[in-house]
This record gives structure tokens, C-alpha cells and sequence, in this order.
């Protein structure tokens, strides 16, 4: 049966994966290619992005790589509410990547079509934010705060402890009066993991499907493609194409990536393969 996505002002086919292209607006990022808050060199890439098959834009204001600091609301809303605003008539949809509500309620008067929150709504106002709007939202699975959280992470079952914490969300999601047809699950690659949770929740990806919802799988360029490969962050590409298209095998619908264009060419051939 298809299956859609209600994204705000767009209603996105999941019927094949779909490619979420990273804008990181930050200062700095672990993949070192945060623009600073530059709209004009932001909107540019943007539009490459889009030209290169991206789908959907995930635009980003707060680095929340392991180690990283939390920003002001107001600096975050400096570095993506101009960007927002520039690129709200690209046609695709555009998506907020922030834990805080007040940038939330921002970005969605801006234009923003989907919430993408590490913190799965768990800010007071969040849920309610997101319930009065139109936009989808991604609830992503994550152990601790992202200062501390590759310190010691710590699982008796990785899978059965990520799948319970999703289901939960979405229940609070649904309860708040978001409805399922506008919700997306992250098991939350690299998140308060280590590299055997992250190979184990890759390799049982399908297993995390909650309540037949649509999974986002996001490795591009993280430490456990490092880890495997022996590569530094800046050569990662290949192992990125590997790691997203056997979780699009797995069932992931929404592929969050830096490379464009290398995952478009991949997915062509998975695609005529899989005959989608």
C-alpha cells in the first residue's frame, strides 16, 4: 500500500527513499561544513542541493555533534530564520533541525514544513508547538545530551530500548493531537552510541519499524563510518552511499545526508533493481 507523508504544505510519496540534504547554517559543525549563518551562501548550496535530487531541506543552527555546546535561542534564530524565509518558495519542503520550541514556533511561522528534533518533542511547549501546525516531524532516539552522550553510552538491549523510547514518543506525539500521518521515527545513528549499537541497529532496521510509521536513518559522515572504514570525516562518501542504501534496504524512507548527488546516482540503480 503507499504510503504519504503530511509535510506541511507538501504531501511527500514514500514509495521510494527519499533524500533529506544537510544546510548547516552553524558556526561550526563535525563535518565542516557550517556556513556561518551566511543566507547568501546558504541559499546557493540549497539550490545545488535541490538540483542534485535532494527532496527535502533540513536546515540546521545548532552543531549537536558529541562534545558540542548549546547556542542562545536568539542565536539560533539569527542563523535560520533569514535562511528559511530565502528559501521558502524553492519548492521543496523545508525542515527545522532544533530541540527548542521557541525556534520551532519561528521557523513554522516562517514556512518551515517538518520539525526534525533530536530531543523528540520532550521540551515543554514542543508538543503543543508542533500539534498546532501542519508540519511533520521526526522524533529521533537519543541517549543523554549531546555534550555528554558518546561518554559511556550504555544498553542492556539497544534495539528492544530504542523501539520502547520511539513508541513512547509517538504516543505523546498522537495524544497531543498530532496525527500518525504527519510523524516520522530516528533510531538516531551516532547519538549516545557506540559503534556495536550502531552496527546492530543498522543491521535490525527493520525491526524498529513503530506502528508501520516511516523511518529516517541519518549517518552521513559520522564517526562509526570512520570507525569502520578507517577514513577521516572529509572521505566518508563511500561508506556514507553503503550505510543508506542497506538501510533503505532495511526500510528507511528518509535518507538524511551531506552527498547528494553520490546517494540520487546509488539509489537509481537500487531503484530500477528493486523495480519501485
Amino acid at each position: 500500500m503507499s504510503q504519504t507523508l503530511r509535510c506541511g504544505r507538501f504531501v511527500l510519496s514514500l514509495d521510494k527513499p527519499l533524500i533529506m540534504a544537510i544546510l548547516n547554517v552553524t558556526d561550526d559543525s563535525f563535518s565542516g561544513d557550517g556556513l556561518k549563518g551566511n543566507v547568501a551562501r546558504a541559499v546557493e548550496q540549497a539550490y545545488r542541493m535541490k538540483e542534485e535530487g535532494a527532496h527535502i531541506l533540513d536546515i540546521g543552527g545548532e552543531s549537536t555533534r558529541p562534545g558540542s555546546e548549546s547556542v542562545s535561542v536568539q542565536q539560533e534564530l539569527d542563523r535560520v530564520i533569514p535562511v528559511i524565509e530565502a528559501l521558502v518558495d524553492c519548492g521543496l519542503p523545508l525542515s527545522i533541525d532544533t530541540l527548542k520550541p521557541e525556534v520551532m514556533d519561528a521557523a513554522l511561522k516562517a514556512g518551515a514544513d517538518l520539525i526534525n528534533d533530536i530531543n523528540a518533542l520532550r521540551a515543554p511547549g514542543a508538543l503543543e508547538i508542533v500539534a498546532q501546525s501542519n508540519a511533520a516531524v521526526c522524533l529521533m532516539h537519543m541517549q543523554g545530551l549531546p555534550g555528554t552522550m558518546q561518554a559511556n553510552p550504555h544498553y542492556d538491549d539497544v534495539l528492544k530500548e530504542v523501539a520502547n523510547f520511539l513508541a513512547e514518543r509517538v504516543a505523546a506525539a498522537e495524544s497531543a493531537g498530532i496525527a500518525r500521518d504527519r510523524i516520522v521515527v530516528d533510531p538516531g545513528f551516532g547519538f549516545g552510541k557506540t559503534l556495536e549499537h550502531n552496527v546492530e541497529l543498522l543491521r535490525r532496521l527493520e525491526e524498529l519499524m513503530v506502528q508501520g510509521l516511516p523511518l529516517l536513518a541519518g549517518m552521513s559522515r559520522k564517526n562509526m563510518l570512520g570507525l569502520i572504514s578507517g577514513q577521516p570525516v572529509s572521505e566518508r562518501i563511500y561508506a556514507g552511499i553503503a550505510a543508506h542504501l542497506i538501510a533503505a534496504q532495511k526500510g528507511a524512507r528518509i535518507l538524511r545526508v551531506h552527498d547528494v548527488a553520490p546517494l540520487r546516482d546509488a539509489l537509481a540503480v537500487w531503484n530500477a533493481v528493486e523495480n519501485l
